[in-house]
């Protein structure tokens, strides 16, 4: 059985995974850890900040302005309002909406039942077993786009997988985006760091889509990051504007580490996220209602001695859990990271944080998670083996989310025990032999052979095998059919703008 098994992953291995489907729909129970009493208590300080404290929008005058005319409370930049306006504006989001993808069979629904997988984000560093730590670079950008359209555990292509470092800071955006656009044909994310940038990723959007379908349809977000403590910058205010203006969505995620930019306190920094989060998903929808919109959770611990944010600990991890409990009551869908960790490289270590922090994530049930593969150095550096570890093991929280326990009259597998009896075996029994290439998740890289096989193959590490398993993937990526006169198009975009735009590296 053991060759057997080894000689189906070979195949499996050879001819390509079938792609997974394309959101995961949720079947096992939420893990809500706060009663009724609890969660209200917490509501209440949420509202409390919101009416009494307040938030700041700040170098955004348009911003103010709508506020103001909308009959908030603008002190300076500090905007109050009644919670229960607030809260009755973030009703018109929606609480399930669809990202469509370029190739229909991957469009993503976002909320209610779904959990959607996406890469790590932002990471300015890159890392592989060959050329060691090192900045990205567009070649790099490319091949991890190449490798998230590949793994077929991964839903969505995320945005700044890595930072492309060779190409100047104000371009950069449109050789992302025209990566995305076409050598995957999975959803993804789009600029945000400045609002031509994010205008640009909304019209290279409308030429993949078409106007009519942009006007109906989500095609295209924008994730940004509140700047905690309850300050909200021109960055977030203008995405907002961008995308939601023209109908498509926004993920918002407060960025707090607890005790530098939230208090210490889990509870409270929970409840500052949440007052934040909400405040612009209500400005989003003062821009346009019904606009789709993700509240974000990345809450962070910190070591105190050293300022250093940490993952996988206790308190992030219930905080994911209190937030997406929170966030369902709030009829809005949910972002939270993913397989997050402060290790430098695909240790024990990376293992044990990303694993709690995943774990939580999971079972907390967020419906968009960024960060679930290849996150290493608390987010700085992007690992080509942590990519494909980390897809490697999201197919079993597939499986345990999505399949559940199958309690069907075959699985209860009657059969079996009349054939077998007692004191025997099941290895060959026709109940096994029906099941056995689906009756377990075998993930590609974990090596259950015994150690003499195992030394037979080249005494393998875990990293030595997710190295040959990317350059493989890699070395037989074929990118998916497009249009030429749409690549065209995009192609004549991006040098048009990279003719318009001046090089600037900061």
């Amino acid at each position: 059985m053991a060759r057997r098994s080894q000689a189906v992953r070979t195949r499996r291995a050879a001819a390509g995974a079938p792609p997974a489907a394309p959101a995961i729909r949720r079947r096992l129970a939420y893990f809500d850890p706060l009663d009724e009493e609890e969660i209200v208590r917490l509501e209440a300080q949420v509202d409390w900040i919101v009416q009494d404290v307040g938030i700041a929008f700040r170098d955004d005058p348009a911003a103010l302005a709508l506020w103001r005319a909308e009959g908030a409370s603008v002190d300076g930049d500090t905007v109050r309002a009644p919670a229960d306006w607030i809260r009755t504006l973030c009703a018109q989001a929606p609480r399930t909406f669809v990202q469509r993808a370029r190739n229909p069979d991957r469009s993503v629904t976002i909320g209610g039942d779904a959990q959607v997988f996406a890469p790590i984000y932002g990471a300015p560093f890159v890392r592989d077993l060959e050329r060691g730590r090192r900045y990205g670079d567009i070649a790099s950008f490319r091949d991890l786009v190449r490798l998230t359209y590949r793994l077929e555990h991964l839903h969505h292509g995320g945005f700044v997988t890595c930072e492309p470092c060779d190409v100047p800071v104000s371009k950069r955006h449109l050789d992302m985006l025209l990566a995305h656009m076409t050598l995957s044909d999975k959803p993804h994310l789009g600029a945000i760091t400045e609002m031509s940038r994010a205008e640009d990723s909304v019209d290279m959007a409308e030429i993949v889509f078409g106007r009519d379908v942009m006007a109906e349809h989500c095609v295209i977000l924008g994730n940004v990051n509140t700047n905690s403590p309850l300050l909200v910058d021109k960055v977030v205010t203008q995405a907002v504007r961008a995308y939601c203006s023209r109908g498509q969505g926004i993920i918002v995620a407060p960025f707090i580490l607890s005790g530098a930019m939230g208090p210490v306190s889990t509870a409270a920094s929970l409840i500052q996220a949440m007052a934040e989060a909400l405040m612009v998903c209500a400005y989003a929808q003062l821009i346009r209602p019904g606009a789709p919109f993700v509240l974000g959770n990345f809450l962070s611990s910190m070591s105190l001695k050293s300022g250093a944010p940490t993952f996988g600990m206790p308190e992030p991890v219930l905080s994911n859990y209190i937030v997406a409990q929170m966030a369902r009551r709030a009829g809005l869908p949910m972002r939270c990271g993913g397989s997050l960790t402060a290790s430098k490289i695909e240790d024990a270590q990376a293992a044990y944080e990303s694993a709690d922090s995943m774990h939580s994530t999971a079972l907390a049930g967020a419906n968009f998670v960024l960060h679930s593969a290849g996150w290493l150095e608390g987010g700085l550096c992007v690992g080509f083996e942590k990519l494909v570890m980390d897809a490697d093991r999201l197919g079993s929280y597939q499986k345990i989310l999505d399949q559940g326990v199958d309690l069907s009259d075959e699985a209860m597998a009657r059969d079996a025990y009349a054939e077998v009896g007692p004191g025997g075996h099941f290895l060959g029994c026709g109940h096994t032999l029906r099941h056995y290439q689906s009756a377990f998740y075998e993930p590609r890289l974990s090596d259950s052979e015994n150690v003499e096989r195992w030394t037979e193959g080249g005494s393998q590490d875990m990293r030595q095998r997710a190295h040959a398993r990317w350059t493989g993937l890699l070395r037989d990526y074929e990118p998916p059919p497009i249009d030429p006169a749409l690549s065209e198009a995009l192609e004549d975009f991006v040098a048009r703008r990279k003719e318009e735009l001046p090089d600037a590296w900061y």
